[in-house]
């Protein structure tokens, strides 16, 4: 691998995963065009209404199930097994494509959507079928408290203190397939270029903070990711 870089984090969102047939959030045609985010997205929301929160999340463990990954996933998972240095790969999405094209080096800062929770003795364990109220937690057999292992607007993300200690010492960012106004995530590319790290965006068209960025490529991801690891590990 010829590239003067050696800390290396990367930032995807869903954009990455939308020629996979997985929708996106915030695009004129996205999720949150036809839900309100506060109903299905919220603690709040699970709890005025879990039904509703249920059937969303069980239409969309479904979609999951039935999607594959793409060309991008395939060339990250390439790049984490030719990469040197360190590596993180960070993902706001709550697909599975990135562990099915390889990668390994991950971390899930919103959750997963094949995961539950039960709220009533913080069991965790994968699912890939429909739950309701009625369904019982496996470990606890208490039923009613089962809930997607997803961040929910209003709560915590996942594993910011790795994904700090990540930015503190990268020496290239790339996000890939961002909206730029969701937080914390945002504002990862300004604490990357506080540590003098390259920047760079890859996106289907210019972000919200894609005036941070020292580099840009725009296109599908399926094609503009795979060029750029193959630039990288030239």
């Amino acid at each position: 691998m010829a590239t003067k870089y050696r800390s290396l984090v990367i930032l995807t969102g869903a954009g990455i995963s939308a020629e996979s047939g997985l929708g996106t959030f915030r695009d004129k045609d996205g999720l949150w065009s036809k839900y309100d985010l506060r109903d299905v997205a919220t603690p709040e929301g699970f709890a005025r209404n879990p039904g509703l929160v249920h059937d969303f999340y069980n239409a969309r463990r479904q979609n999951l199930i039935a999607a594959q990954p793409n060309a991008a996933h395939a060339a990250l998972a390439l790049l984490e097994r030719e990469w040197r240095g360190d590596f993180l790969l960070v993902t706001q999405n709550v697909d599975d494509l990135h562990e099915r094209s390889g990668s390994a080096k991950l971390l899930h800062m919103h959750g997963e959507l094949l995961k539950i929770r039960c709220e009533n003795c913080g069991d965790i364990r994968p699912c890939h079928q429909a739950i309701d109220l009625a369904t019982a937690c496996s470990a606890c057999g208490i039923p009613g408290y089962l809930r997607p292992d997803v961040v929910w607007f209003g709560e915590m993300p996942m594993g910011m203190e790795r994904i700090e200690r990540a930015l503190d010492a990268c020496d290239l960012f790339v996000s890939i397939g961002t909206s730029g106004n969701v937080y914390p995530a945002a504002g990862f590319v300004a604490e990357a270029r506080r540590r003098r790290a390259h920047t760079v965006e890859l996106n289907l068209e210019p972000s919200e903070s894609h005036s941070l960025f020292a580099e840009a490529r725009y296109g599908p991801a399926s094609e503009i990711v795979p060029a750029y690891v193959q630039e990288l590990l030239a």
